[in-house]
């Protein structure tokens, strides 16, 4: 079923892990787990090898590993695994790669690797100039000129965090799903919070792409979302265009064909 040119990607962000499986240009399998919990290197790989069987991948036929992480106890420990459990070297995205970008940032080396594979994937499947938005642990705004030069961007709160935040410093107010409420006046402690949120989230998101785009010169430069929760903005913004949920495996995947 699977061919010898199959890829491991795994992408470590700071609050889940995703683990997708290439089989040349398609991604054929993909798993999430928590990178909250510190995990050794067998759990790691019986944590894979069962996933993996359950999609009935032959790990024998995983022929190059790709880690992007911006966790580095867990980067070790996954570079640990592949090279004892699976007999390979795994390549590490950083600026120091064949990118295909110029990475107008300072230092370099401090743009996350997360990033670094959006814009990528970005660039790759949409041309530039465009704004990539993750909604991750935090959400981020990544900007990439029409030359193909990482700009920079925008690091602000996340949702969760967000969310988190509020029941910490106020032991009234509950956790709460991050869902949209019905209206923007909550009648409950609940909806209250998923308002002040989920809309105000919305809000920032929308209006940090309209001043990105005055201060590039830009009005029409597309606007990709990625992330977990990514697609609940789509239909609510009035400027994100597209969703691709998988642009960081995306970007790791060109990224490997560019270095190898």
């Amino acid at each position: 079923m699977f061919s010898e040119n199959t890829i491991l990607v795994i992408d470590v962000g700071n609050t889940h892990s995703v683990i997708g499986v290439y089989q040349g240009e398609k991604l054929i399998s993909h798993w999430r787990l928590s990178s909250k919990l510190p995990r050794t290197e067998d759990e790691l790989w019986i944590h894979l090898k069962m996933w993996m069987e359950e999609a009935g991948v032959q790990i024998s036929l995983i022929k190059s590993v790709i880690i992007s992480s911006v966790v580095p106890a867990m980067q070790t420990v996954l570079c640990n695994m592949t090279t004892e459990r699976l007999g390979l070297s795994a390549l590490v995205i950083s600026d120091t790669l064949n990118t295909g970008l110029d990475i107008c940032y300072t230092p370099a080396s401090a743009v996350g690797a997360d990033r670094i594979c959006n814009a990528v994937a970005g660039f790759h499947g949409y041309g530039g100039p465009l704004i990539i938005v993750d909604f991750g642990t935090a959400t981020t705004f990544d900007v990439v000129s029409k030359d193909g030069a990482y700009l920079g961007g925008v690091i602000a709160l996340g949702l969760m965090g967000a969310s988190e935040e509020l029941h910490r410093i106020s032991a009234k107010l509950p956790r709460v799903a991050l869902d949209f409420p019905a209206a923007v006046v909550g009648q409950t402690t609940e909806t209250s919070m998923q308002s002040g949120i989920l809309w105000g989230a919305l809000e920032m998101v929308d209006g940090m792409v309209r001043r990105i785009k005055d201060e590039m010169n830009a009005p029409d430069m597309p606007v990709i979302a990625t992330g977990g929760i990514a697609g609940i903005f789509l239909d609510k913004s009035t400027q994100i265009e597209y969703i691709e949920p998988f642009l960081t495996l995306e970007g790791m995947k060109i990224i490997y064909y560019r270095n190898s």
